[in-house]
């Protein structure tokens, strides 16, 4: 094969055994959800079985949050978690969006104080660019699907 022609470029590392592949995904499923999903559970239970919580800061929350979100940011949770959220309830952490590490950061300060935490990939952002509604410090808001991440009908 030859490797420097740059469709090959994405071979030049061979890819993992299947074995090795099944354990690293079930592993990174273990860490993280996504906002189809996330909203998915909201919407049809009363009782989710997890908590969802926003760790940006207040003048983010006031923009736009996911409704039943509690807000706590990142470098509050280490004083204010175990007085607010029962460590036996899973915790769902979001930020901004794929750009920000706040949510990563959080969500390690959660497993430290001994919680089980996700981190949902494309916080706030995927959120909104699928189409879920936001409450807002005016009300709820619900800004219209980006096509790119959500199938749109073709038109008649």
């Amino acid at each position: 094969m030859n490797i420097t022609a740059p469709h090959a470029r994405v071979l030049a590392t061979p890819p993992a055994a299947p074995d090795v592949a099944a354990e690293y995904f079930a592993a990174r499923l273990a860490f993280h959800t996504d906002v189809s999903d996330v909203h998915a559970a909201l919407d049809v239970a009363a009782d989710p079985g997890f908590v969802v919580v926003d760790v940006r800061s207040i003048e983010s929350w006031d923009q736009g949050h996911i409704p039943g979100a509690v807000h706590l940011p990142t470098g509050k949770i280490p004083a204010r978690a175990p007085g607010l959220l029962d460590p036996a309830v899973p915790v769902v952490v979001y930020c901004w969006g794929p750009a920000c590490d706040g949510a990563t950061k959080a969500a390690l300060a959660f497993a430290q104080l001994g919680y089980q935490v996700k981190e949902m990939l494309g916080g706030i952002e995927y959120w909104i660019r699928e189409g879920f509604e936001v409450d807002t410090a005016h009300g709820p808001r619900t800004r219209p699907a980006d096509d790119l991440t959500v199938p749109v009908a073709p038109a008649a």
